[in-house]
């Protein structure tokens, strides 16, 4: 096998007779017309460029401030707090102020970092939602569940019936401390991870239309069975990975 040996000059000030010199004398094949030295220096910065570019795209961003709820938008009757960076649903003893705190924007395919906290009474749990459409009408939306495995109310995913349980169990998820949750969400396909664990990948082979269009991010609090309780948020970050 050759070995070809690229070195840079400055080949600005050259004519094109001294630059092809220039280049033989760096060891650049002179047979292969299409390679000169001013096009590997014009893609290499054009590659360099591109990569800064999406480097620069792929950054994560804070969803929630230290202790204001701007950009989201309460519906319900749930209450919704946050103090010091952490953000709190509850229900107050009452099963019926149920509901969701959901974002202004619209997203479709992203990566979400977040940790939780739940209460462990009955089967009160919360959620995740991606992509949720404006109006309940349209349809449900894809529903990263939490809760506890034990009382059939497991850290999954769920549509309008189960998808993948998930942690079933609950071998992972660790009761009244902070669990840490990463969701990545790209077209038709969604994936989970539980305290580093990935505990679902799941691609919909037949999604409805509206599943793959832009929603809101939303979190749930909900007093599944007449069963009251709270859920804890802290350190939202996303990615947003749609062009």
């Amino acid at each position: 096998m050759n070995r070809i040996t690229l070195q840079f000059v400055d080949i600005s000030q050259l004519e094109d007779g001294a630059a092809v010199n220039a280049a033989n004398e760096h060891l650049i094949p002179r047979n292969d017309s299409l390679l000169n030295v001013k096009k590997i220096i014009l893609i290499f910065c054009f590659c360099l460029t591109a990569s800064v570019s999406l480097t620069a795209r792929a950054e994560f961003k804070n969803l929630l401030t230290v202790d204001s709820l701007e950009g989201w938008e309460s519906i319900g009757m749930a209450k919704w707090t946050v103090n010091k960076g952490i953000l709190t649903g509850a229900q107050n003893g009452d099963s019926k102020r149920w509901g969701y705190l959901q974002t202004k924007r619209k997203y479709k395919n992203f990566e979400l970092q977040l940790d939780f906290k739940i209460d462990e009474h009955g089967k009160y749990n919360s959620g995740v939602y991606l992509r949720k459409p404006k109006d309940r009408k349209t349809g449900r939306a894809y529903q990263v569940n939490i809760g506890r495995g034990v009382a059939g109310e497991p850290v999954g995913l769920y549509l309008n019936d189960w998808l993948a349980k998930g942690d079933e169990d609950d071998k992972i998820r660790i009761p009244l401390k902070w669990n840490g949750l990463r969701i990545l969400i790209v077209d038709n396909r969604i994936q989970v991870w539980l305290n580093k664990k990935q505990i679902v990948d799941f691609t919909d082979e037949n999604p409805e239309h509206y599943l793959l269009k832009t929603g809101y991010i939303a979190f749930q609090t909900y007093g599944a069975e007449g069963h009251s309780g709270w859920v804890k948020f802290r350190k939202i970050r996303l990615k947003d990975l749609s062009e």
